[in-house]
């Protein structure tokens, strides 16, 4: 039977099992055999992270082919306006291209957030907004960039969602496994 695990990574975890200098690796947290990350989440984002045996589920869910959604709570700099906003959804030029359009709303009030480890960077005289962003690609540090392009810098970043699969009942650091028969469903 192929596992399929939602783990919500920490900030200064790896999506791999190795530790690399400061980065810690998801064997401290995980010892299930033969399980590997369907995608990635870089060491200073936080949140969900699917791990499977399975490599055509992992493909499904980590190739940008099946254009399966990935939802992020950012929490930003500034205070965008509708037109940085509206740049988001009708997707935005990186360096790497143009974004697909992404799915984008303000968090108000904004979500109720474990504390991080370090803390983020805060300045007084610049408030933050936490926004929600949906995503149908992958591409490296993707979601940092585009909040950048529209001249918000993302200071944390949570992602929520892979398609049907959320963090929901899991606390940094924990992992589950989902069931077979609520797989479809979760």
């Amino acid at each position: 039977m192929a596992h399929l695990i939602r783990f919500n990574k920490p900030y200064g975890v790896l999506s791999q099992f190795t530790a690399e200098g400061q980065w810690r690796g998801l064997k401290d947290f995980i010892d299930v055999p033969d399980v590997y990350a369907a995608g990635r989440l870089d060491a200073d984002s936080e949140g969900l992270l699917l791990l499977t045996s399975d490599g055509k589920q992992q493909a499904r869910i980590a190739d940008p082919h099946f254009k399966m959604d990935k939802t992020y709570w950012v929490q930003v700099e500034g205070e965008p306006d509708e037109m940085a906003l509206e740049a988001l959804r009708w997707g935005v030029l990186l360096k790497d291209g143009m974004t697909r359009p992404a799915r984008v709303k303000r968090l108000d009030p904004a979500p109720s957030v474990w504390e991080r480890d370090p803390p983020i960077r805060v300045r007084k005289t610049i408030p933050t907004t936490w926004l929600e962003l949906t995503i149908t690609e992958g591409r490296n540090r993707q979601v940092r960039r585009m909040t950048a392009t529209v001249g918000h810098p993302t200071l944390r970043l949570i992602r929520v969602a892979i398609g049907p699969y959320t963090l929901e009942g899991l606390a940094p650091g924990l992992w589950s496994e989902v069931a077979e028969s609520s797989e479809k469903h979760q």
